[in-house]
């Protein structure tokens, strides 16, 4: 098993399968969805109480953003406004983290506002570590799957993970981690 955050390329690295989060590509893997997840941008309470929050897309332009690196197109944010107007914020520049988690530190230290998956943040807004920057936004949900190269025959190996992750997930997401 291993564990990262970076995309790896299943069967030219010889991975059995791995744990995808947004939009699958096109390709010739398969894929079983396991869940989705919510995905807010969040901040501390100190970091608003020192630079405001922001009360519309717009308003991001002047706040410390949070750039996650792993992600394909991760230095822009793709939002949608309250019109179901689909809005871009590019987001380099202030601080690029490689890690979900560190990403979420890194906003709950009051370094500025990150958007994070439910999984990530849902326990620290739970206790009032960060609190969402732009409430009245539309809720973007993202699916959680399970891709692994194609075959006529799922190795059984394979098979009871994706199992065991699919019963695990069963009632999990979108913002009930």
């Amino acid at each position: 098993m291993v564990l990262n955050n970076r995309y790896v390329e299943l069967i030219s690295e010889g991975f059995d399968m791995a744990v995808r989060i947004g939009e699958l590509e096109d390709s010739t893997l398969r894929a079983r969805k396991l869940t989705e997840t919510s995905k807010r941008m969040v901040a501390s309470p100190s970091y608003f109480q020192k630079h405001g929050r922001p009360q519309k897309i717009d308003d991001l332009n002047t706040h410390k953003l949070l750039h996650y690196s792993n992600a394909a197109n991760s230095a822009v944010w793709k939002l949608t406004a309250p019109s179901g107007e689909k809005r871009q914020v590019r987001t380099a520049g202030w601080l690029t983290v490689n890690d979900g988690q560190s990403l979420l530190n890194a906003a709950i230290s009051g370094l500025g506002i990150a958007y994070l998956p439910s999984f990530l943040y849902s326990e620290a807004m739970e206790k009032g570590l960060v609190e969402e920057a732009i409430p009245d936004l539309p809720v973007e949900t993202q699916g959680i799957y399970a891709v692994y190269p194609p075959g006529r025959f799922t190795q059984p190996k394979v098979r009871a993970f994706i199992d065991f992750l699919a019963h695990a997930f069963a009632d999990k997401g979108p913002d009930n981690w």
